[in-house]
Order: structure tokens, then C-alpha cells, then sequence
């Protein structure tokens, strides 16, 4: 039985997502404050964490940045109002792995659960195969651990950049379509969606700059080119 975490400060809402996940076989753990879910994921661990961003005492920023420090691979939804869309891209800068929008349908959210729970399981088996290791240039690329390490310093990396930077490096010089790396993380191609996509393609870029010979090419358009 997977274990969620929801933190969602609107009492009536997170009560209703509480009681349909858990009348759908989620053990649940619910907070109704950034603190209380803080205190709950360290107390209890769980597999997966659901969170609104705007919240009393601590919001969902705040909570995501505690987690990440070291946690890298616990799935983190956010929810957002859509007034609040923008702020996703910050969400996943800081290492959450997907978004919701307010109103949204129980079933649409427990697709998303168990998508994530699935990845990191496959991540959680191919970290005890030793798997996911590769050479970028200079670089050696951990994708289970989401680091990437040159010279004995290392980066660690945001699930959507991880999951960037691995499509590109299993094409590597072939170009990848921005419009399949939208489809397959993001859900959609939208115009929001390809501009946190950029953003990830930037830090990606400044991660690796210090290998002159690789180059992430936007081949405008089209998509990227991961060349080394």
C-alpha cells in the first residue's frame, strides 16, 4: 500500500481528496499547514507528497526546499490555483516532479500518483543494479541519483532536469523534439509548459560549461541536440 502525503490548507478540499485516495487503497497522511507536513514526512516517510503551494506558516516552497535537501527522489506534486501557474516553474526549479490545477478530478490526480510512484520505483531498482551511470564528456551522469560529477564536484540535479538531460544523452547527437520531452514529462505541449522546459535547458547548459566541447543546440522549431 503506497503512503501519500497530502498537505492542503483548504479543510473541505483536502478532506475529500483524503477520504477518496484512501477509499481507493492510499494510506494517507494529511496536514492542513507547511509545518504539520514537514513534521509528518520526516516522522512517517512517505512514498509520494501532494502539496498546494499557498499556504499558512509555511508554503509549498518552503516544504519542497526542506525535503530536497535530502531527499532527491520522493515524488512531489504541487497544486495550484491558476492564478498561481507561473509559480510551477519555480516548483520545479527547486525539485518538484509535477503540477495540478485547481479544479482538478480525482481520477487525473491518482494517474499522476501512480505514473510518479512507478518512475521512482524504477529508479529505486536500477540504483541497486548500479544502473543509469553514463559519460558525459568530462561529466559522469548518476541518473537514479540525479547527480552529475566532474573533478569530484557534484551537481545534484532536479527530477525534470535529470529526466531532461537523460532523453538527451540516450540521443545523443540526434535531435530530440521539444514537443515529445513536453508530451512524455510535462502531460501537454502548452506554451507554459515549453517555458519551463527552457528554463531547465538553460541550467543544464550552465552545469556543463565547463566541458567546452558540450553543447546543448536548440534547433529552432524542432527541439535539441545534445552533442559531446
Amino acid at each position: 500500500m503506497s503512503k501519500v502525503l497530502l498537505i492542503e490548507d483548504e479543510t473541505q478540499l483536502g478532506q475529500i481528496v483524503k477520504d477518496s485516495l484512501e477509499m481507493r487503497g492510499f494510506e494517507m497522511l494529511y496536514a492542513e499547514d507547511g509545518k504539520e507536513g514537514l513534521r509528518l514526512y520526516k516522522e512517517h516517510h512517505p512514498d509520494v507528497v501532494v502539496l498546494d503551494i499557498m499556504m499558512p506558516n509555511m508554503d509549498g516552497f518552503a516544504v519542497t526546499t526542506e525535503i530536497r535537501k535530502d531527499d532527491k527522489l520522493t515524488p512531489i506534486i504541487f497544486l495550484t490555483a491558476k492564478s498561481q501557474t507561473a509559480d510551477v516553474v519555480k516548483g520545479f526549479e527547486l525539485g518538484g516532479n509535477d503540477y495540478l490545477k485547481k479544479p482538478f478530478s480525482m481520477d487525473e490526480l491518482i494517474v499522476r500518483i501512480k505514473s510518479l510512484l512507478m518512475r521512482y520505483n524504477e529508479q529505486q531498482g536500477s540504483a541497486d543494479s548500479g544502473a543509469d551511470v553514463v559519460q558525459i564528456g568530462q561529466y559522469t551522469f548518476n541518473y537514479t541519483k540525479q547527480t552529475l560529477t566532474r573533478n569530484n564536484n557534484t551537481e545534484f540535479l532536479s527530477h525534470r532536469e535529470a529526466e531532461i538531460l537523460r532523453r538527451l544523452s540516450d540521443n545523443r547527437n540526434q535531435v530530440m523534439e521539444r514537443k515529445t520531452i513536453l508530451l512524455d514529462l510535462w502531460g501537454d505541449d502548452s506554451f507554459f509548459n515549453a517555458r519551463s522546459m527552457d528554463v531547465f535547458i538553460t541550467k543544464l547548459r550552465r552545469y556543463l560549461k565547463e566541458d567546452p566541447r558540450i553543447q546543448i543546440v536548440n534547433i529552432r522549431g524542432v527541439g535539441y541536440k545534445l552533442i559531446f
